[in-house]
């Protein structure tokens, strides 16, 4: 999916020293509390939303692990919340057929309507544009600090 992410790596740290460092805890990031659990043998990071009263787009995060001797495989996927789905997906699928509209217009050649094609095709990409940098900022950046707190906290 668009807003899923996946993130591999190995770390020489023992898989049940890993899961120890970090079940139980809780991760701060941007004054927003995570926390985790642990579930069917992987971990699970959930944000605490109920002290936010604004809108945000928040991930749940899963660690897997793979222990192959001395070396542990470290998976981490995170996913948007089904609750925060909805208005993201509206966004793109809007600026999709404000682009595809842009296209067809223009491929249709018509002279009269070169002003609708490439307003349509103008606000279309603006509002992706502007979109995706608030994720960026926003949803994505959870991620990566999730990612990196993960990875810090199974290193030493």
């Amino acid at each position: 999916m668009l807003f899923s992410r996946t993130y591999r790596y190995h770390s020489n740290v023992p898989m049940e020293d890993i899961k120890s460092r970090l079940l139980g805890k809780h991760v701060k990031v941007h004054n927003l509390d995570f926390e985790v659990l642990e579930k069917d043998r992987q971990l699970k990071i959930i944000p605490h939303a109920e002290q936010i009263d604004t809108l945000k787009t928040l991930p749940i995060t899963h660690v897997s692990f793979n222990g192959k001797g001395a070396r542990t495989q470290v998976v981490i996927s995170s996913k948007m919340r089904k609750i925060d789905q909805g208005g993201p997906l509206l966004v793109v699928i809007f600026c999709s057929f404000m682009l595809i509209a842009g296209i067809v217009g223009f491929l249709s050649g018509h002279e009269d309507y070169a002003l609708y094609t490439y307003t349509l095709f103008g606000i279309g990409a603006l509002i992706f544009i502007i979109f995706w940098i608030r994720m960026e900022s926003g949803y994505f950046d959870y991620v990566r600090k999730i990612r990196d707190y993960i990875k810090k906290e199974s290193a030493h």
